[in-house]
């Protein structure tokens, strides 16, 4: 193998790759990016058996094809001291590889592709869509933030795509909040689903943002393959039945606050800082069109207290949130006015758009009350 490249551009590919790689696996070899060279097409594969990243490069100047596995963070560390130049890599012996640049030249080892696990193949049987790359990133960005971290109930660990008729939409909850992302622009004969975790998601949703091209989505019972300019990611899906989340989406919530989204998230910050440590409560209190936000912390002797002019129809309410959860559904919401629909002080709060969006993409949230002290 004997190729020519330039070092920034292929430090670029190898740090998305990167992200794959286990900080500690029970395979050596995983270690490793399996480097694979035919005519000018160089493929770079990561993989930490649970998922699996292909990037595929055109490479000019190649003056002989093979296949190695090389250490990653070597290779990584390596090229990161470099400024932009071409590099000569050369296999030279049975074990090193050589790289030579304009003043200079190492050394470093290599290890047999036939070592490297195969990449899963896409099942005859597999169930596909495709969907462009630019709604699937807003999918995960929407969706992501609100995923668990639980141990004994991994489906929760995870992004529901659940796909209909009518439309796809993308499900996360941690129980505590639920974000529903659904676009009708992605439509299935079938209905089916799948369960993608979180890890490959935000490695996903990285390469995504320079992407322009459709997706092309293929999923069985085991794994879900993304396809999609140069890049072919094989992800072991989550197994188990995702919760009934329709069934928990307040429908008859008759209490409505219709709000700026950004100035409630400011107010919601301010007041958050002087919290309890412990619990991060905030207290709304609605009524006559005002808004008042207010938390306390008694061992700390702190408290804050906003008032902001609403616009409200309800009866009179107090009801509490965790501030940290607040803010995150607010900050994460891409609309500039929006309604927050409650029932009473211990049902689930539903937030909306507060008015109908051209857009073919809708995004609601859910957010779960706590006792007030």
């Amino acid at each position: 193998m004997k190729f020519t490249i330039s070092s920034s551009e292929l430090l670029k590919e190898l740090l998305s790759l990167q992200r794959v790689i286990s900080a500690k696996t029970v395979q050596p070899i995983l270690e490793n990016f399996l480097f694979v060279l035919k005519g000018n097409t160089l493929e770079i594969t990561a993989s930490d058996m649970e998922t699996t990243l292909r990037r595929t490069i055109s490479i000019d100047d190649v003056e002989s094809d093979g296949s190695i596995a090389v250490p990653a963070k070597l290779l990584t560390d390596s090229l990161r001291e470099f400024p932009d130049q071409p590099l000569s890599f050369e296999v030279k012996t049975d074990t090193s590889m050589e790289i030579l640049w304009t003043n200079g030249q190492s050394q470093i080892p290599y290890f047999p592709a036939s070592d490297y696990p195969q990449i899963p193949e896409t099942p005859a049987g597999a169930s596909r869509l495709d969907i462009a790359a630019e709604t699937l990133l807003n999918g995960i960005n929407y969706t992501i933030y609100a995923t668990a971290e639980e141990e004994f109930r991994p489906v929760m660990n995870g992004i529901l795509f659940d796909m209909e008729k009518e439309g796809l939409t993308l499900v996360a909850s941690d129980a505590h909040k639920l974000v529903c992302y659904t676009t009708d622009t992605v439509k299935s004969e079938e209905e089916s689903s799948f369960i993608l975790h979180k890890k490959p998601a935000a490695i996903l949703k990285g390469l995504l943002s320079k992407s322009e091209d459709t997706v092309k989505i293929s999923f069985d019972k085991k794994n879900a393959y993304f396809e999609f300019e140069g890049t072919i990611m094989v992800c072991r899906l989550i197994e188990g039945k995702y919760p009934a989340y329709k069934s928990v989406i307040p429908t008859n919530n008759p209490n409505v606050l219709t709000i700026d989204r950004t100035s409630l998230l400011n107010a919601v910050r301010r007041v958050a800082v002087c919290s309890d440590q412990a619990t991060s409560q905030i207290k709304l209190r609605l009524h006559d069109n005002e808004l008042d936000i207010s938390a306390q912390d008694l061992g700390f002797s702190t408290s804050a207290f906003e008032k902001m002019d609403c616009q409200y129809e309800g009866f009179e309410l107090e009801i509490g949130f965790k501030a940290s959860f607040m803010i995150e559904i607010l900050g994460n919401l891409p609309y500039n006015e929006i309604e927050i629909r409650f029932g009473d002080a211990y049902k689930a709060a539903l937030i909306l758009p507060a008015y109908e969006e051209e857009d073919t993409d809708k995004i609601c949230a859910l957010i779960m009350p706590i006792r007030l002290n």
